[in-house]
């Protein structure tokens, strides 16, 4: 009782500053709980006396302004559900895509406590140079230092992130308030069930708390360094990721290389430096697709102020704190998906997401192949500029309601991600023509997964495979045996599996694989966008 009432008294301090800000969180054409409307009516006089304040004030500056208000958690909340136009509706994701994840620094001394107390010492046993905080955002803030290496007497500069103090419990505490709302609103609303938003909580405390151990992010630059390790090589791989410091490096500080470039936003600093925006631009597109499609593992947040472009005119990445990861069957999934899609084999498309159960049967494959051609074939004949990620993917999150599809937060993640480096790379080359620069990433991507070569790779697993089930085949059997004398037992006792249970096990079931089947169609139809040209002419 106590927790419901403290997580009330938060919900409500949230909702008056929204109301304050003049800030619409129900979506248009959506009749809200009966709770939701009270509580518009009660503010209504505030909102009206506020009115005058607002007044010259952009929707989305007072969105950002109310999230920040509301502190770190809030920020995150608010940037998380940008991709989920689908949940909030599309103005109010628009207006958050331009929430920027930006706070006042905490105190210096701070700094300090919290170096010392993650690395043991002084903090002049690992720094010998620790300057102020040169950026700060909703879980931690950085630090340009210098650090010397005792064997070698070298001098190192090196970026040092810090978690804030306490953004654990005050991440716990609203993410407390987030769950407890979105339980009531799916025991009280049904409309909004089809939405899940437990799911959509439960997957921003899973993120957070990846961002909230910086061992975790050091991990994720390490790994994408060995991914993309030999791609210097490359005619387009200049890109690359800073060196991790590991000796100087916890749960709560994070040492890594200090990366001396020019933001690839800054377009007058990159033209004075002699760069060709038009080859960066390229470059980035091509390594994100790289990193997608290859690697399935990709940064989930390259933004222009991510990105910093070297004397060289290497892109390096910074801030590894939102990683996606796709799996190999989904990756083959969206290049099934892929193939027929530009090919415009809309029915071998459509029938691929029935043969995996990811569309429930009572659709028609016929209808479904309908709705893919309706987006797929616009595609085909338009010149790059001419096509747009973000009206896609609006599209798609339309006809995901219509066939009860769900989505998974990994595909969602690629979809904002790409959009974000269609962004920047149109930024730089506002004619940058998407199908050629995708065109080799994405041919070697089909080749690997649908041509011989894949065909060779999988028969090589299959056999794998085969010999560990062959290997395991007596612990098998074992287990088999041990299990039928346990449910001789329970039978004998009385227990069995009754009809409902069985309904309810497959309607389990049939949940799950409707959960992964919207994301998937939706991954595959994004990237058909960058991928055309593999066909083309």
């Amino acid at each position: 009782m106590a927790s419901a009432l403290l997580n009330l008294s938060r919900l409500g301090r949230a909702g008056l500053v929204l109301a304050l800000h003049g800030v619409r969180f129900v979506p248009k054409g959506i009749t809200p709980p009966l709770g939701v409307r009270l509580a518009i009516l009660l503010t209504a006089p505030l909102r009206l006396v506020m009115l005058p304040f607002q007044l010259g004030r952009s929707r989305e500056t007072r969105v950002a302004d109310a999230l920040t208000r509301l502190g770190p958690s809030y920020i995150k909340l608010g940037q998380f559900l940008s991709t989920r136009g689908d949940l909030i509706g599309p103005e109010l994701a628009r207006d958050l895509a331009h929430l920027q994840d930006k706070l006042p620094p905490f105190p210096q001394k701070e700094a300090r406590r919290a170096v010392e107390e993650a690395l043991g010492g002084k903090l002049e046993d690992h720094f010998v140079e620790f300057g102020q905080p040169i950026a700060a955002a909703s879980i931690a803030q950085v630090h340009k230092a210098v650090a010397v290496d005792k064997a070698t007497g070298l001098r190192r500069t090196v970026a040092v992130k810090i978690l804030r103090p306490q953004v654990e419990r005050r991440f716990k505490a609203d993410l407390d308030s987030y769950k407890f709302a979105a339980n009531l609103l799916e025991r009280f609303y049904p409309p909004v069930r089809r939405l899940q938003p437990k799911a959509v909580v439960q997957n921003l405390a899973e993120t957070t708390a990846l961002e909230m151990d910086l061992r975790l992010e050091a991990a994720a630059i390490s790994e994408m360094a060995d991914n993309i390790r030999n791609d210097r090589a490359l005619t387009d791989g200049r890109f690359r990721v800073p060196e991790v410091d590991w000796r100087r490096t916890s749960r709560r500080v994070l040492t890594i290389e200090w990366i001396d470039g020019i933001p690839i936003g800054d377009q007058a600093r990159l033209a004075s430096a002699g760069h060709d925006r038009k080859a960066l631009g390229q470059t980035a597109m091509r390594s994100f697709l790289r990193h997608a499609m290859r690697d399935g593992f990709f940064h989930g947040d390259m933004h222009q102020g991510n990105l910093l472009v070297e004397a060289d005119g290497t892109i390096a990445a910074v801030d590894f704190g939102i990683m996606g990861r796709l799996g190999p069957t989904e990756r083959r999934f969206l290049a099934e998906i892929l193939f027929g899609l530009v090919t415009r084999d809309y029915r071998r498309a459509a029938q691929v997401h029935f043969d995996a159960g990811y569309v429930p049967p009572h659709h028609s494959v016929a209808v479904f192949a309908q709705a893919m051609r309706a987006i797929g074939e616009p595609i085909h004949g338009r010149t790059a500029q001419e096509i747009s990620m973000a009206d896609l993917l609006q599209q798609l999150f339309a006809y995901t309601e219509v066939f009860d599809m769900q989505t998974r937060p990994e595909l969602i993640l690629l979809q904002k991600s790409m959009v974000i480096v269609e962004g920047v790379a149109r930024g730089l080359d506002p004619g940058l023509d998407m199908w050629t620069a995708a065109e080799p990433i994405a041919r070697s991507w089909i080749e690997d997964n649908l041509g011989l070569q894949g065909r060779v790779r999988e028969a090589g697993e299959g056999a794998e495979l085969l010999g560990r089930v062959l290997a395991d085949v007596p612990r098998v059997l074992l287990q088999a045996e041990k299990a039928a004398v346990s449910l001789a037992g329970m039978s004998r006792d009385g227990w069995r599996l009754d009809d409902a249970t069985v309904a309810r096990l497959a309607a389990a079931h049939a949940q799950h694989r409707r959960w992964q089947s919207a994301a998937l169609w939706l991954g595959a139809l994004a990237l058909t966008a960058l991928a055309v040209a593999v066909w083309a002419g």
